[in-house]
């Protein structure tokens, strides 16, 4: 005797092996549309209905994956956004600071990315979720990707082996978050060098030692 549940256990066991081509199709047109709309019109005026129309989709198909608009536009931003963060390696420590900063500059500097970057740290705020994913999707994420670039450096023997990674990262890209959400100042070649060579003569000086520093 056929059940119920038996057809509908069939039906979606079924759905689920011939649908992941589909579901993973609309998954890809939720972002696309999402990632548009921000570029068009900004974090502030995204809303669910329109990516749901945009995408071809039901809202239902978008908050089945994202618990709230916030975390949808995390993952539509970091898809593009990752992507012009790409793993740097110039054979010295000045040189891979240097361009790794240069183009998180270039991605943010007068963008729709940096706009989204900056309505998403000022959303991360009020939303604890988005604050978490925020800390383990773009902080956790970029700077993983970025750490080997001292490591690589004290590989080298350019800086102390017990340099302190986190602190090193905070301090270069903390400069140029500050003036992105503030506003105050731009964000210019010149700004980027200047950055650089104060984190690499702190690192080389051994600042960046728990101990060394302590000392100071």
């Amino acid at each position: 005797m056929c059940t119920i549940e038996t057809v509908t256990h069939q039906s979606a066991t079924g759905a689920k092996k011939k649908g992941r081509p589909r579901s993973e199709e609309v998954q890809q047109a939720i972002l696309k549309a999402a990632a548009t709309l921000l570029a068009e019109r900004g974090f502030r005026a995204l809303t669910i209905e329109d990516v749901a129309a945009l995408a071809k989709v039901g809202k239902t198909s978008i908050y089945r994956r994202w618990p709230s608009k916030g975390i949808l536009a995390l993952d539509a931003f970091l898809s593009e956004f990752l992507l012009l963060q790409p793993p740097i390696d110039t054979g010295d420590l000045a040189g891979d600071l240097s361009e790794a900063l240069s183009a998180w500059v270039k991605t943010v500097a007068g963008t729709s990315t940096g706009r989204t970057l900056v309505a998403l740290v000022a959303e991360a705020q009020t939303d604890p979720e988005l604050a978490v994913a925020w800390r383990e999707t773009v902080v956790a994420r970029a700077r993983n990707q970025h750490r080997s670039m001292i490591d690589r450096a004290i590989d080298r023997g350019e800086i102390p082996r017990d340099s302190d990674v986190d602190v090193l990262m905070d301090m270069l890209y903390g400069p140029a978050y500050h003036r992105l959400l503030q506003g105050h100042l731009p964000l210019t070649d010149d700004f980027v060098h200047q950055v650089v060579a104060v984190v690499v003569a702190g690192a080389k000086a051994g600042s960046a030692v728990p101990s060394r520093a302590a000392k100071v």
